[in-house]
C-alpha cells in the first residue's frame, strides 16, 4: 500500500514536469542556401569539408535546369551531383525532435548529417524524411546529399532497374528539383506521411455520411501519434476544422489516450458538421483541419494543419459521380514533370497554380499525370484550382513481375499514404498498361489499408475484362462499359507548333511538312495551327457520341495527351513534343479553345460558346477555308455584315466555310440552336501595322519575393497602335534585365530553342520569359527592344524574405487561395438521356454459337465470329421487348483498318445496307426508316477489305494499344463482333 502511495505521489510531481517541456511544432521552409557542385566528392558528407567554392543556390533546384527543352530528353545530363547546406536551429530542448522532408530527389539520393549516414532513396519519385535527431547539434549543423540521376541506375541489393526511369517518358531533371521542409517536434508527435524511411503514415482526414443536399457530412480525422520520450504520456486528440477564410467551424475531440514510452498508435476523432462547401471541378474550396495533441492543462504540444476538401464520388454503371451529378472526364494526359523551358520542374507554387489553372480555364476537369506521382506541389495546386487528378504509382508502358512490381507496388503504397488527404485525387492508377487480375487485387488491397475511406477508384490502363478494377480505358481507343467506367488514359497524339497558323499566312507551313520519324512520313506530327485544331475536335467528337445518356454503355470521356508542350518523347520536327493545346510557355494555340467550346459542361453543354480557327491577316484576295467550332446547329459567318451563308457541319462542333476571300475587315461567326435563335457569336478582326511593344508581368498574388526560387513570367507581344497583338509578327526582341534577377528567358524555333537567350522572337505576335528573383530584395527593371519599334520598359520590386541560419517560416503553398471561379456543383442533371438502349437477351449465329453472347457481354476483349464462309457470317439478335430501333452501335474486330460490307434486318425487313466507316472504336449505322421489332439481324453480304486509317496512331513501344485492332482475319468472309447494342431515341 505504502509501494502504491509512493508511486502516485512520483507521477502527480512527474508528469507536470514532463508537461512543462511540452513544444509547439514548427514547419520551416529549408529549400535556402544550398550549395551545390557537379562531379563525385566523398569527403562533401563531412561536416568540415569546404565547399565555399560551390555554386549557392535556393531549392527546388535541378542541377540540368539549363538543359530542360535545350536538348532532347535521352540527352539530358545524367551524373553524381552533391547538395550541401548549414544550418541551425534556435532554442532547441532535449525533449524536442528534428525531421527533415525531401518531397523528392532524382534519382537515387544518399544523406547526411554532419557527416552521419541518414540513409538512401533510390525511386527518384516520392518524398522521403528521416529524423535527424540522433546526430543533430545545439550549434551548426551540415546537411548533405549526394545525388545520382543516372539513366541506367540499379537499385543496390537487387541490381534492379527501376521501371519508370525511362528516356521516353520522365525527364530526367536531377539533384533536388523538389522542395525540402524541416519540422521540429514534441517527443510525442503526431507521425509524418512519409513510409519512405520513416515508416510512418501520419494524419488522415475523409468525409462519410456525405449529404450534398443538406450540406452536412461526418468529418473524421487519425492521426498516427508516437512517444518517443522516456515516460508514458496522456494526452486528449482534438479536432478543429476552419473554412477558407480561416474561421472556426467546428471543434471535437476523442478519448484521453496514454502512450507508453517507444509506443505507437493511431488515434481518431469524427463529428457531424453543418453548412459545408464541398469541393468540386473548379471549385478548389478547402478547409484547413487542425489535429492537435493536448495535456492534461489543456495546452497544444503538437499541432498538425491538414488543408484538404470534402466531396462524395461514386463510381459505377459506366460513370462517374462528383457529388451526386454525373461528370463525363475532360482533360488531358500531362507528363509529370509539366516542365518550363530552363527550368525543368522546379517553378513556384503560384505558377503550378497558373498553368494547372489554365487546364480548368479550357473547361477541363481531370489531368491524368503520367507515368509516375506527380510532386505534392502539383497535387496540392490541382486541389486549390479545382482540377481532379488521376494519380499514378510508376511505370512505363507493362505489366512487370518479380522485385520491378515489388517497386511499383511500395511506390503506391507510399504515394496513397502521401496524398490521400488531397480531395483532387479521384483515381489511382497502377500501371501505364493492363495488369493482372492478381496484380490488380493487391493494388486495391493497399488503397484498401492505407485509404478506405478516400472515395477514389483504383484501375489502370486498359482492364477491359478485370472485373476487380474500379476503371479503366486504353490509351487511343474508345471503350464503353456499364459497368466501370472507362476513359480514354491518353488520345490524340497529333502535334503542331504554335508558330505555324496555316499555309496562307506567314510562315506559310504547309500541313504536314517536316522531316520524317524513323524513316517514316510524320505528317500528323507536323500540323499547323489550324488543322491541328481540327484534329482535336475530330478525336473528342467520338468520345462525345458515346456520353452519358446515349444507352446503356457509355464513355466517361478521355484526356488528351499532352496539355502544354513537353521536354519528353516527339515525333515532329523539333526536339520536344508539341502535342500540347498550349507551348511550353502556356501560351495557347488554337487548339486550346476549340477544347473550351467543346469541353463546356459537366456531361451536356452548359454553356454556349462560339470561336474562329485562326486569326484575320491575309494577303489581299487571298482564298481560304474558315473553321469555326461551336456548340450550336448551324453557324452564319458575316464579313464586315454581309452574310457568306452557313457552315458545312463536321464532327458535330466543327462547321467549315470552304472557299472565304480575304477583305480587311471583321469577321463574325454566329452561332443558332435548332430553332434558329441566336446562342452565341465570335468575331476576328484585321490588326493594323505593327507600332509598339507591350510587356505585361505575370505574377505571384502574393508578391514577387526574393528567395531565389520566386519567379515572374514577362508576356511580350507586338501590338498595333489599337494595342491589338499583330497575329504574323517574327521579330527578335532583345532583352536587357537590370537589378536583382536572374534571366531563364522563352523558347522560339532557332538554334538551341533560345533557351537561356536574350534575344528572343515573338511568334504570332508573341511571347512569354522567366526571370527569377535573387536572394536581395529590389527593383527589377527589365526592357524589350526590337528593330522598327520604339523600345519597352517594365518595373518590378521583390519581397524581402527573412532566413535565419538557414530557416524560413515563409512557405508560399501556405497561403495561396483556391480558385472558386465555376461555383459549387450544381443540382441539376448533367445531361439528358437522349437514347435508351434495348438489352439482347439470347442470339443465334451462322457458326460458333457457344460465343454469341461474346458480341454483347459488356467485355471489349471477347467477340464473336463466325467460320470464314460468306453463308455463316450472320447473327440474329432477340431483343427484351419490340422497340424502334434506329441506331445500331457496333464495335467490329480489326475497327481501325476494317470495312465491313453488311445489311441489317429488323424482323424480315431491311433497314440498313452500306459499308461500315473505319474507326477509333465504335460505328453508328443510323437507321433512317426504323421499324418496331424485337430481333436484329446482322449479315455479312461480301467481302471485306483492309487498309489502315490511322497509320501513325502508335504506341511508342508497341504497333498497336489492342492487338484485336490489327490482327488478320482469316477469311474475307469473316465477320467479326467485339460488342453490338441497339439503340431507341428518346422522343
Amino acid at each position: 500500500m505504502k509501494h502504491n502511495l509512493f508511486l502516485f505521489v512520483f507521477l502527480l510531481v512527474a508528469l507536470p514536469a514532463v508537461k512543462g517541456q511540452a513544444s509547439e511544432r514548427k514547419k520551416y521552409n529549408f529549400n535556402s542556401e544550398w550549395k551545390l557542385q557537379t562531379g563525385n566528392f566523398p569527403k562533401a558528407k563531412d561536416a568540415t569539408f569546404d565547399d565555399s567554392k560551390w555554386k549557392q543556390v535556393t531549392l527546388p533546384h535541378a542541377f540540368n535546369e539549363d538543359e530542360a527543352f535545350k536538348v532532347s530528353i535521352e540527352q539530358l545530363t545524367d551524373t553524381v551531383v552533391w547538395y550541401r547546406k548549414s544550418f541551425r536551429i534556435p532554442d532547441l530542448k532535449s525533449n524536442q525532435k528534428v525531421f527533415i522532408e525531401f518531397e523528392g530527389v532524382r534519382q537515387r539520393g544518399d544523406f547526411y548529417l554532419n557527416g552521419h549516414n541518414l540513409g538512401r532513396h533510390e525511386n527518384g519519385v516520392m518524398a522521403v524524411g528521416f529524423d535527424l535527431t540522433p546526430y543533430i547539434k545545439q550549434g551548426e549543423n551540415v546537411i548533405a546529399v549526394r545525388t545520382d540521376n543516372d539513366w541506367m541506375y540499379r537499385e543496390e541489393g537487387t541490381k534492379s532497374k527501376f521501371q519508370w526511369n525511362d528516356r521516353n517518358f520522365n525527364a530526367n531533371y536531377g539533384g533536388i528539383p523538389k522542395n525540402v521542409f524541416l519540422y521540429v517536434t514534441d517527443n510525442v508527435y503526431q507521425t509524418l506521411p512519409l513510409y519512405s524511411n520513416l515508416k510512418t503514415t501520419g494524419v488522415y482526414t475523409y468525409a462519410k455520411d456525405i449529404d450534398i443536399k443538406g450540406r452536412k457530412a461526418t468529418i473524421c480525422a487519425e492521426s498516427e501519434v508516437r512517444n518517443d520520450s522516456k515516460e508514458p504520456r496522456q494526452f486528449t486528440y482534438q479536432v478543429t476544422i476552419l473554412d477558407a477564410d480561416g474561421k472556426q467551424v467546428k471543434t471535437f475531440q476523442g478519448d484521453k489516450v496514454t502512450l507508453k514510452a517507444g509506443e505507437t498508435k493511431t488515434v481518431k476523432a469524427s463529428a457531424p458538421v453543418g453548412g459545408l462547401h464541398f469541393w468540386s471541378w473548379g471549385y478548389g474550396y478547402l478547409y484547413t483541419v487542425k489535429t492537435a495533441l493536448k495535456d492534461s492543462n489543456n495546452r497544444i504540444f503538437d499541432e498538425v494543419s491538414t488543408r484538404t476538401g470534402f466531396r462524395k464520388t461514386r463510381f459505377a454503371e459506366g460513370k462517374v459521380w462528383l457529388n451526386d451529378r454525373v461528370i463525363q472526364m475532360k482533360g488531358y494526359a500531362q507528363r509529370t514533370s509539366n516542365e518550363w523551358p530552363a527550368v525543368g520542374l522546379s517553378v513556384p507554387a503560384w505558377l503550378s497554380d497558373y498553368s494547372n489553372d489554365l487546364m480548368v480555364k479550357s473547361n477541363a476537369n481531370l489531368v491524368r499525370w503520367m507515368h509516375v506521382t506527380p510532386w505534392k506541389q502539383d497535387v496540392e495546386s490541382c486541389d486549390r484550382v479545382g482540377l481532379i487528378q488521376a494519380m499514378p504509382a510508376g511505370d512505363s508502358e507493362k505489366d512487370r513481375e518479380g522485385r520491378q512490381w515489388e517497386q511499383r507496388v511500395e511506390l503506391m503504397r507510399d504515394a496513397i499514404i502521401y496524398n490521400r488527404n488531397n480531395p483532387s485525387i479521384l483515381f489511382y492508377e497502377c500501371g501505364n498498361k493492363a495488369i493482372s487480375r492478381p496484380h490488380m487485387i493487391e493494388m486495391k488491397a493497399v488503397r484498401d489499408k492505407y485509404d478506405p475511406f478516400g472515395g477514389r477508384a483504383i484501375g489502370s490502363r486498359e482492364m477491359l475484362d478485370i472485373r476487380e478494377a474500379e476503371y479503366g480505358g486504353e490509351m487511343l481507343y474508345i471503350n464503353k462499359s456499364e459497368h466501370h467506367p472507362m476513359w480514354a488514359t491518353e488520345y490524340c497524339r497529333d502535334e503542331g507548333l504554335r508558330k505555324y497558323w496555316d499555309e496562307y499566312s506567314y510562315p506559310f507551313h504547309k500541313e504536314g511538312d517536316g522531316p520524317l520519324h524513323k524513316g517514316q512520313p510524320a505528317t500528323d506530327y507536323n500540323r499547323n495551327q489550324d488543322q491541328l485544331a481540327i484534329i482535336m475536335i475530330n478525336r473528342w467528337y467520338d468520345y462525345w457520341r458515346e456520353r452519358p445518356g446515349t444507352g446503356n454503355r457509355v464513355s466517361s470521356g478521355g484526356t488528351k495527351i499532352v496539355f502544354s508542350d513537353t521536354n519528353t518523347h516527339h515525333r515532329g520536327e523539333e526536339n520536344y513534343r508539341r502535342s500540347g493545346v498550349t507551348d511550353a510557355m502556356r501560351i495557347e494555340k488554337d487548339a486550346f479553345y476549340a477544347h473550351q467550346v467543346m469541353w463546356n459542361g459537366w456531361v451536356d453543354t452548359e454553356a454556349d460558346q462560339t470561336y474562329i480557327i485562326g486569326h484575320w491577316n491575309y494577303p489581299e484576295n487571298t482564298v481560304k477555308p474558315v473553321h469555326v467550332v461551336s456548340t450550336g446547329e448551324d453557324v452564319e459567318l458575316f464579313l464586315n455584315g454581309k452574310s457568306l451563308g452557313k457552315g458545312k457541319r463536321q464532327y458535330n462542333f466543327l462547321f467549315t466555310f470552304d472557299k472565304v476571300t480575304f477583305k480587311p475587315g471583321k469577321l463574325e461567326a454566329v452561332s443558332y440552336n435548332k430553332n434558329g435563335k441566336e446562342i452565341s457569336r465570335y468575331a476576328v478582326s484585321t490588326v493594323g501595322e505593327p507600332a509598339k511593344l507591350k510587356l505585361t508581368a505575370i505574377q505571384n498574388p502574393e508578391g514577387f519575393h526574393a528567395d531565389g526560387a520566386d519567379m515572374a513570367l514577362i508576356q511580350v507581344e507586338v501590338v498595333d497602335k489599337d494595342g491589338k497583338r499583330c497575329p504574323l509578327d517574327n521579330r527578335t526582341v532583345q532583352f536587357t534585365l537590370k537589378g536583382n534577377a536572374e534571366w531563364r528567358g522563352g523558347i522560339a524555333q532557332g538554334e538551341n530553342n533560345h533557351i537561356l537567350d536574350t534575344n528572343l522572337p515573338v511568334e504570332c505576335g508573341i511571347n512569354r520569359a522567366l526571370i527569377r528573383s535573387t536572394t536581395t530584395a529590389g527593383k527589377i527593371t527589365l526592357t524589350a527592344q526590337a528593330k522598327g519599334l520604339p523600345a519597352a520598359t517594365l518595373t518590378l520590386e521583390t519581397v524581402p524574405v527573412k532566413v535565419n541560419n538557414g530557416l524560413s517560416s515563409y512557405l508560399p503553398q501556405a497561403s495561396l487561395k483556391g480558385r472558386l471561379d465555376r461555383g459549387e456543383t450544381p443540382s441539376t442533371p448533367s445531361y439528358k438521356d437522349t437514347k435508351r438502349g434495348i438489352r439482347v437477351v439470347s442470339a443465334k449465329a451462322g457458326a460458333n454459337s457457344g460465343d454469341v453472347a461474346k458480341s454483347y457481354d459488356d467485355i471489349e476483349l471477347s467477340e464473336w465470329k463466325n467460320d470464314g464462309k460468306l453463308s455463316t457470317a450472320w447473327i440474329t439478335y432477340t431483343l427484351e421487348k419490340e422497340a424502334m430501333i434506329d441506331d445500331v452501335c457496333l464495335k467490329l474486330h480489326g475497327w481501325r483498318s476494317r470495312s465491313y460490307p453488311l445489311e441489317v434486318y429488323a424482323g424480315k425487313e431491311l433497314i440498313w445496307s452500306g459499308t461500315t466507316e473505319k474507326s477509333l472504336g465504335y460505328v453508328h449505322l443510323n437507321i433512317e426508316k426504323p421499324v418496331r421489332a424485337n430481333t436484329i439481324t446482322i449479315r455479312l453480304k461480301g467481302n471485306t477489305s483492309d487498309k489502315d486509317a490511322f497509320g501513325q496512331l502508335i504506341e511508342v513501344e508497341a504497333k498497336a494499344a489492342n492487338k484485336m485492332e490489327l490482327e488478320k482475319s482469316s477469311s474475307k468472309n469473316q465477320l467479326r463482333i467485339v460488342e453490338a447494342e441497339f439503340l431507341e431515341t428518346i422522343k
